[in-house]
């Protein structure tokens, strides 16, 4: 068995530590927004981030144009030159150890009061060079994020919420009993799960394909899928994946996430002979090749898309365990993609 890196907790443990997790996040994310972590007046927030981060921002991006906010989302390390973020009334760095080197320069472009930060670690590099912030706690994650993630989404949906007006009640009452409902979750949709990675286990490749909101699991799932099982995996939209890139299906694991036109696309790449893993709450049926997770329909979307994160969480370690790959052991650690120090 390989050694978990230093720092962090094994995956599976993570796992397992959610549904506990991810009440005390809700209740420390809760009490920062209470005193006033966020400015009350923003109307042109841009969000950044790189990796997982960076996926996790489809969610507040979905949260705040349907309350009617002009945003945005920029990959970290990949703004270049100009003032990109000059229009920007708030910048919000996302990084969950707030140590990602990429995100700390995109703040850096814009003034201090411009500048929050969403980390699980505090205090970190992000969290000192920005003048608004919240944390999560500290809560142990494991190196292919599990925690940190899920917790990130959460925290990224209350600050969303208190950007647009919602109470500190209405915030709060939105996660109310979410570790009783990841518990429930994992029980209902665990055995076809496992049953799709036992069948996944000569894939080539995974497409995970979702639009919108769906974006953060899809994302940050098919980099789980890369992270801990090896397997190359791609995010695609919806509608874009039809405009083509469907077309090299084959030895090739599909999981599609949402309720619309991916129920159509499903149904399409089952028939056609290829291992499809509906994500869903469509009255949508299993058949040869065509797999169903069921998640709840009565949930807000931010709960949703926690649920829909975790079905992949789930699907990446049991391809691991069915491919033989130990999850802790990554094959390349880049010394540049992490930083002690603030910027200026």
């Amino acid at each position: 068995m390989s050694a978990v890196p230093e720092g962090t907790i094994p995956y599976l443990a993570g796992r397992a530590a959610q549904p506990a997790a991810l009440e005390r996040v809700a209740a420390r994310v809760s009490e920062q927004l209470a005193s006033s972590a966020l400015p009350s007046d923003i109307r042109r927030p841009v969000f950044v981030g790189i990796g997982a981060s960076h996926a996790a921002l489809a969610l507040p991006l979905r949260l705040l144009g349907e309350d009617g906010i002009a945003t945005r989302r920029e990959l970290a390390g990949d703004l270049g030159p100009g003032p990109v973020l000059a229009d920007a009334d708030l910048v919000i760095g996302v990084s969950q150890s707030g140590r990602s080197t990429e995100t700390l320069e995109a703040l850096g472009q814009v003034a201090r009061q411009r500048r929050a930060a969403l980390v699980n670690a505090s205090p970190s590099p992000l969290s000192e060079v920005a003048a608004h912030r919240i944390d999560l706690g500290g809560e142990p994650d494991s190196y292919a994020s599990t925690i940190g993630y899920t917790g990130t989404l959460l925290g990224l949906t209350m600050a969303a919420r208190a950007l647009t007006g919602h109470t500190p009640g209405q915030i709060t009452a939105e996660w109310a009993g979410i570790g009783a409902q990841l518990e429930a979750h994992e029980q209902a949709v665990g055995a076809v799960v496992d049953e799709v990675a036992a069948l996944a286990a000569g894939a080539v490749a995974a497409d995970v394909i979702a639009a919108g909101a769906a974006r953060s699991a899809s994302e940050a799932g098919a980099l789980l899928l890369r992270e801990v099982c090896r397997v190359p995996a791609t995010a695609l939209v919806t509608r874009n994946y039809l405009h083509g890139a469907m077309e090299s299906a084959g030895q090739t694991l599909h999981v599609v996430i949402g309720d619309g036109r991916e129920i159509e696309l499903a149904r399409t790449l089952a028939e056609a002979g290829h291992l499809t893993l509906a994500v869903t709450s469509a009255a949508l049926s299993g058949g040869k090749r065509l797999y169903v997770a069921r998640v709840p329909e009565d949930v807000p979307l931010p709960v949703r898309t926690v649920l829909e994160t975790v079905v992949l969480q789930r699907l990446a370690a049991a391809l691991a365990a069915t491919r033989g790959v130990e999850i802790e052991d990554f094959v390349f650690h880049n010394a540049d993609t992490k930083t002690e120090e603030p910027v200026a």
